[in-house]
């Protein structure tokens, strides 16, 4: 198992760790649902330094992220961020990605954890077919960068007295390269997957120790905590957003999974699958990933499933939980057509039982 920068900080706090994609990494400090309520009220850092980080440079750079992307690569400017995903070639993903423009020739792509090994050999596979090599133009800087993500109400506050750039008003989904208590250079992007604002900044391993100490330094007048990965799924799923693995892989394509927005079909991007995915968003498909809250007792989990009021099966649960904001359980799955408008009762088949669900327009969490 690797070991992240931050790996002292966890034992010393006490964290529980866990192995996840090739890591120790922290599932809980305190309890879940503590540190989830902190990021919904506070502001909470999570270690993500498992993600992995690919670099795509030269003057085939935007044609390569064009072709392997669903989404339009060519509207980013110099410090903008896309949510996008590589089509697999088959009608399914091959991972969700967050794509960054640093300049006209040079794009970092930020890839799941769990997803490094097999995005890397997609990615040099479909760049040695465009002329661009491994090392040079693709590089993999995975094991080089730190990540952390400082998430919450209070996030950019507790930022803010750490950068003397201002912060505060920076639009959702951009970046800038910043001094980072007297690390320049670090890139501090106003992403996460929480719902609850913030950032997610990207720094060497050499510098994320001086990071972490000053980030929570800078934020104990906020009530900051340490927030592990227990609580970074049930954010993620309180908003909709999709867990590649759970609510899409490589057989579910993006139009099935609700992510038509980030699939761009204009006449002068050519991108994997874009004929088989055109057909799909122009004949409507028939299943769709959509949000449900149970009306009876029972929490929903992974691979339940889901039935109509005859007990015939119209769907799976991909991803569940209790929560912790709504203090009700929810969860999101795909389901048959004719079951997919809000308030269509549905239900859950928990041990035999089934419970009575109904469709929810996304998110679960209105963050006000």
């Amino acid at each position: 198992m690797k070991n992240t920068a931050f790996i002292k900080f966890h034992e010393e706090l006490g964290a529980k760790i866990v192995s996840f994609a090739g890591y120790n990494m922290p599932v809980q400090y305190e309890g879940l649902i503590a540190e989830h309520l902190t990021v919904r009220k506070k502001a909470g850092v999570f270690d993500v330094s498992h993600m992995g980080e690919f670099w795509v440079k030269g003057p085939k750079a935007l044609d390569f992220v064009q072709r392997v992307t669903s989404n339009d690569a060519s509207k980013l400017v110099d410090g903008k961020v896309q949510y996008s995903c590589f089509p697999n070639g088959k009608g399914g993903i091959v991972d969700d990605l967050l794509v960054y423009r640093i300049d006209a020739e040079t794009y970092l792509l930020v890839v799941n954890a769990a997803n490094i090994d097999k995005d890397w050999a997609w990615c040099v596979k479909q760049g040695n077919l465009m002329g661009l090599q491994a090392g040079k133009d693709l590089y993999n800087a995975s094991d080089e960068i730190a990540q952390l993500a400082v998430q919450g109400p209070l996030a950019l506050k507790t930022m803010q007295k750490l950068i003397n750039t201002p912060v505060l008003d920076m639009e959702y989904y951009t970046f800038k390269k910043l001094d980072i208590a007297g690390v320049k250079d670090v890139i501090f992007s106003t992403t996460g997957y929480t719902g609850s604002g913030g950032c997610e900044i990207y720094m060497s391993n050499d510098d994320a120790p001086k990071i972490w100490e000053a980030v929570f330094k800078a934020g104990k007048e906020y009530g900051i905590k340490p927030i592990g990965l227990g609580a970074r799924d049930t954010l993620r799923l309180e908003m909709g957003f999709c867990l590649y693995g759970n609510d899409i892989n490589d057989t579910t394509s993006p139009i099935e999974a609700g992510l038509g927005w980030i699939t761009k079909f204009t006449d002068d991007k050519d991108f994997i699958d874009k004929d088989y995915l055109l057909k799909q968003k122009e004949d409507g498909v028939t299943r769709r990933l959509k949000g449900f809250e149970m009306i009876d007792r029972g929490i929903p989990r992974q691979h339940y499933e889901i039935c109509d009021a005859d007990g015939n099966n119209i769907g799976e649960v991909t991803s569940g939980t209790m929560s912790p904001s709504l203090k009700k359980p929810v969860g999101l799955g795909y389901l048959k057509k004719g079951f997919t408008k809000p308030d269509t009762e549905i239900y859950i088949k928990i041990r035999n039982k089934l419970l009575k669900a109904k469709i929810i327009k996304l998110p679960f969490y209105k963050n006000n």
